[in-house]
């Protein structure tokens, strides 16, 4: 007598499968970098540019590398509300960093990580980008993660997997560490 696997026996294997072929991959990026800067930590180095030009009402078109992206405010911001506004691109960029780290930290630990989603809340109070109060700062107070893990390992693991993801997130960094911030002017006369 043969058996059909059910739904879920497929599901799982076919989850398992792709975990270890993106671990694998991972793996090799790793191994690779590791190799690059071993000899020459300057290797390490990367830097990243986006460029932006204005349109619409507070509208930016914005380039990095191949790919383009509009920011715009709501109307209760002064936009047309033609596409996300920066700061919610800042908790966009979070949210997707958190999710690399996630499983570039999973699969360097050996942690099996089915899934990751993760929701990120930002509050502002506007009066710091008005000018109304200058007590209040311009950008986020403070910033929540509700991050959910999907995988077969028990929590101690996936407690482990998140110390190292707030070790290591780049945008982590960001929101809860000063960076220096050098601006160069240039004005064209019209």
């Amino acid at each position: 007598m043969t058996t059909t696997p059910t739904t879920a026996t497929t599901t799982t294997t076919r989850g398992a499968d792709l975990a270890a072929a993106r671990d694998e991959q991972l793996a090799a990026i790793v191994s690779a970098t590791a190799a690059a800067v071993a000899d020459d930590a300057s290797r390490a180095a990367v830097q990243f540019t986006a460029t932006g030009t204005s349109t619409g009402a507070v509208a930016t078109d914005v380039e990095t590398r191949q790919h383009r992206f509009v920011v715009d405010e709501p109307a209760s911001l002064g936009g047309d509300d033609s596409a996300t506004n920066p700061v919610e691109y800042a908790l966009g960029a979070f949210i997707g960093c958190q999710v690399v780290t996630y499983r570039f930290w999973a699969a360097r630990l050996g942690i099996r990580l089915d899934d990751v989603r993760v929701t990120a809340v930002g509050d502002l109070d506007v009066r710091g980008f008005f000018g109304l109060d200058d007590d209040v700062r311009a950008g986020f107070s403070e910033v929540s993660l509700d991050v959910e893990l999907v995988g077969p390992e028990p929590a101690e693991r996936y407690a482990t997997l998140q110390a190292a993801v707030d070790a290591h997130c780049p945008v982590l960094d960001l929101f809860a560490n000063p960076t220096p911030v050098r601006t160069s002017l240039h004005v064209t006369s019209a």
